[in-house]
């Protein structure tokens, strides 16, 4: 058994890395937990241009250290380690990994989301022989060769674009005709050569054995099928939460997406939320940070009373 933290963070995207960064300044002992690399989702991405200062943008692995960075200047641990339970005795937490416990008199959620998959034949086994839910991270193995982007939000506009850097032709496959993401991307996509639409469709299987050789495609207004050529499929169609291992614990809406009060309070005293990972929450970096300084200020709070 460790000894107790004041603050124990779950999550290193920008919602856990902004409260460590508070939550530190204020001298108390916070260490905070991540599963994978700090910066969670941003820094997967390519380029951030929408986060202020930085009027030439930022690539999400560079934001991601330096928040990092940042938060560890003023003290925070930083435990590379995945929460398997989390329970609560009087007043205190305790939090157990696969190897070890940790304790603490106040939690921050800020797990944010996973990339949601589509759920179709062959698409579990083709993952990383050319299905991939990552631009940044598998953009360059697509050289010279042809894809396609299943989505029509941000996200799928922003890596579509990013692949024009590698791929000679890029189908974006979105289920309406018309798309959710910000005018600036849809203007820019529409521009770029590569880029083409397949507007009304869904994707209903992968295909291939050992690497992926197509899709099949359904039109939603006639019905009909086709049989769709592609070396890579790149799928952004949203997020669900990480929220499995705190299941009963706080209060959830019907998405799996943790419930709390303005001031950020789930409903289980002493425990916060920020992030994606909150129902409500803003999708965007800038927000998460807002979001984890305002849980950082409402623990101090908390632990003061």
């Amino acid at each position: 058994m460790s000894e107790q933290q004041d603050v124990i963070i779950i999550g290193g995207g920008g919602a856990g890395l902004t409260a460590a960064l508070y939550t530190s300044r204020a001298k108390l002992s916070t260490i905070l937990f991540e599963k994978l690399a700090p910066g969670g989702q941003i820094a997967l991405t390519d380029v951030v241009e929408n986060y202020p200062g930085f009027p030439e943008g930022i690539t999400g692995p560079e934001i991601s250290m330096k928040m990092e960075e940042q938060a560890k200047k003023y003290g925070t641990q930083m435990a590379y380690e995945e929460i398997k339970s989390i329970q609560k005795t009087g007043e205190i937490f305790e939090i157990k990994t696969a190897s070890r416990s940790y304790r603490a008199r106040s939690v921050i959620l800020a797990c944010g989301a996973s990339f949601r998959m589509l759920n179709v034949p062959r698409e579990k086994e083709l993952t990383g022989k050319g299905v991939s839910y990552c631009a940044t991270c598998d953009g360059a193995f697509f050289k010279g060769r042809e894809i396609i982007v299943v989505g029509g939000g941000d996200s799928a506009l922003q890596e579509g674009l990013f692949l024009t850097r590698f791929a000679t032709k890029v189908s974006i496959i979105h289920r309406r005709d018309k798309l959710r993401a910000s005018p600036i991307l849809q203007e820019r996509a529409k521009a770029a050569p590569q880029i083409q639409f397949i507007w009304d469709s869904v994707v209903e299987a992968i295909q291939g054995d050992k690497k992926v050789e197509g899709v099949k495609l359904k039109n939603l207004k006639t019905g009909e099928t086709t049989d769709f050529k592609t070396d890579g499929v790149f799928i952004f169609i949203g997020h669900d939460p990480n929220t499995a291992f705190i299941k009963g614990f706080v209060q959830m809406d019907d998405h799996g997406y943790v419930t709390t009060d303005p001031q950020l309070r789930t409903s289980l005293p002493g425990v916060f939320a920020a992030g994606e990972i909150r129902a409500g929450a803003v999708k965007q970096l800038v927000a998460a940070a807002g979001e984890g300084c305002e849980a950082a200020l409402q623990a101090q709070a908390y632990l003061d009373h």
